[in-house]
């Protein structure tokens, strides 16, 4: 708890810096300390971005930014401005930032992090973005900006990967600022993301900031636009907030396309950054072939597909059964699955239905626009992949706006400090959840509190791996575990191994001596055939 405290001191400084001199050359964005704070978030994140094209995110990038940002932070005596937070409301900070240190020092239990989080972060660190990376490893084709941001700081400042915990802080100091209550209530419920740097929690809290200010009269559009964007090169599957900027300048306010060049750039970059590691501008979907020589493997790709829909139903059908599936019994299998998930989808679609509902009844511009674009978004989710993580944020926008004049600060305080409690007892006893609600797979993994996180942050350490060369491709291979989070690079899963070899193909470096050069697919030859069948049965033998 003491080190995130530390690293949450020392990156919030630096962003409040950043954010300064990002509004010397734009003007003020957004009002009070936490508007610099996410202003320093927004421009950092792009500068990470650009310089990851070119070399690693190590730390001849991190101290350099974090040593301008406290220069800034200092030169403007920008602490002062933590002087005017009413001590009342710095003892609510006080209390919140306890609770998310708490909960934030919990070991990781979302298994993104293991499988896709963390080797994100490693390969930032160390290369860079790489070009044709989704060969080696598909699922880092997607590398969020978020985990771009979080590589920057991820040498000394936050090397146990707590940005999560520090972007909860800088929430709550958003809440406080503007005196938006209401959004107390999501603080407790987002505690769950606060363990590992997953791209929902940025997500979610960026979004409903960016409707508080839109609600609240911020006629700032070139950079609420521009930070939706942002937002949704963080995760692609929050494309209604862009949409619903677009939608609002176009009926609601004065239509000035000067206003949308900012957010144009930011929206190149997103795909740049796509086809350079992915081959396609949206991953993970072939769309707008550009014939790059890098581009991912087109059966890989299928069996993605084929996979999601196997996810969209929490693999309780097989593939060949869902094909089967009569559009009545699609809807109906989604609906009615086994467990926790089946009420979160029952629930997304009533939620859905009663939010239609609730923008006639209110025939309100800015309601009506966001349920439109929430529709959008919906349409896309079900047609790809209707997994709830997909949709998770829906839940949270909904319940603002529904809520956003008609739950007074006293209700906020209450039902916050109720599911605060709730959610500090799960935390503290998380048996309950893996007793009462087995079906909710995250809950099986998190564990009981130990004395040393007041202290330190858990993490996990495996480090127990096994190399081996295909072709000009030595990589390495976790023993006895699926993921590859404490493996070093160039590092496969098993399981795509075992895809490669169905497949007929296997990765290859573009140089064997340079890694940073980038990766394509080849079809194997005999030899290498030979190669991968010797790999693959010294990994069956290590599980034996």
């Amino acid at each position: 708890m003491l080190l995130i405290l530390f690293s949450s001191f020392l990156i919030i400084s630096t962003f409040m810096g950043w954010g300064k001199l990002f509004e010397k050359f734009i003007g003020e964005n957004l009002n009070g300390i936490s508007g610099k704070i996410l202003s320093g978030i927004f421009l950092l994140g792009l500068i990470f971005t650009i310089v990851s094209f070119f070399i690693p995110l190590n730390l001849y990038i991190e101290i350099p930014a974090i040593l301008i940002g406290l220069f800034f932070f200092f030169k403007e005596n920008l602490y002062l401005g933590f002087y005017k937070i009413s001590r009342k409301y710095f003892v609510v900070l006080g209390v919140l930032t306890a609770v998310i240190l708490f909960c934030g020092s919990f070991y990781p239990f979302i298994l993104d992090h293991f499988g896709y989080y963390v080797p994100s972060i490693k390969w930032l660190t160390e290369y860079g973005l790489v070009k044709g990376i989704s060969n080696l490893d598909l699922i880092l084709g997607q590398m969020s900006a978020w985990h771009i941001l979080q590589a920057g700081f991820s040498n000394f400042s936050d090397p146990i990967l707590k940005l999560n915990a520090v972007l909860l802080i800088i929430y709550v100091l958003y809440i406080i600022e503007n005196k938006s209550w209401l959004q107390l209530i999501f603080v407790p419920v987002l505690l769950i993301f606060a363990q590992s740097p997953s791209p929902d929690l940025p997500v979610i809290t960026f979004s409903l900031i960016i409707l508080n200010e839109i609600l609240s009269g911020n006629k700032n559009l070139s950079f609420l636009f521009a930070f939706s964007v942002f937002t949704f090169a963080i995760k692609p599957t929050i494309i209604w907030l862009p949409i619903f900027i677009l939608l609002y300048s176009v009926f609601i306010s004065k239509f000035d396309y000067k206003k949308f060049i900012f957010g144009s750039f930011v929206f190149l970059l997103f795909t740049l950054k796509n086809i350079w590691i992915f081959g396609y501008p949206f991953f993970p979907i072939a769309v707008f072939d550009l014939g790059i020589s890098w581009k991912a493997n087109p059966e890989m790709l299928r069996a993605s597909s084929e996979f999601a829909k196997v996810k969209m139903y929490d693999e309780q059908y097989t593939y060949e059964e869902i094909l089967k599936f009569s559009w009545f019994e699609h809807i109906k299998n989604w609906l009615f699955l086994k467990g926790i998930k089946s009420i979160i989808n029952i629930l997304f679609v009533v939620s859905l239905m009663g939010f239609i509902i609730f923008s006639l009844i209110k025939r309100n511009k800015i309601v009506s626009l966001i349920c439109i674009s929430i529709l959008i978004k919906s349409v896309l989710i079900l047609l790809f992949s209707a997994q709830y993580r997909f949709f998770i944020d829906v839940f949270f926008v909904m319940f603002f706006v529904i809520f956003f004049k008609h739950l007074n600060t006293k209700k906020s305080f209450q039902i916050s400090s109720f599911l605060i409690c709730a959610v500090v007892g799960l935390f503290s006893f998380p048996n309950l959840i893996q007793k009462f609600v087995p079906s909710f797979n995250v809950g099986r993994f998190m564990t009981q509190f130990e004395k040393k996180q007041l202290l330190k942050p858990s993490n996990y350490e495996y480090n127990q791996y096994k190399s081996y060369q295909v072709g000009d491709l030595n990589f390495n291979v976790s023993k006895h575990y699926p993921f590859n989070f404490d493996t070093p690079t160039p590092a496969i899963s098993e399981s795509y191994v075992l895809d490669y070899q169905k497949l007929g193909i296997f990765p290859q470096p573009i140089d064997k001596n340079d890694l940073k050069k980038g990766f394509i697919w080849k079809k194997l030859n005999a030899k290498e055939k030979k190669e991968l069948h010797k790999t693959i049965e010294i990994i069956k033998k290590n599980y034996q």
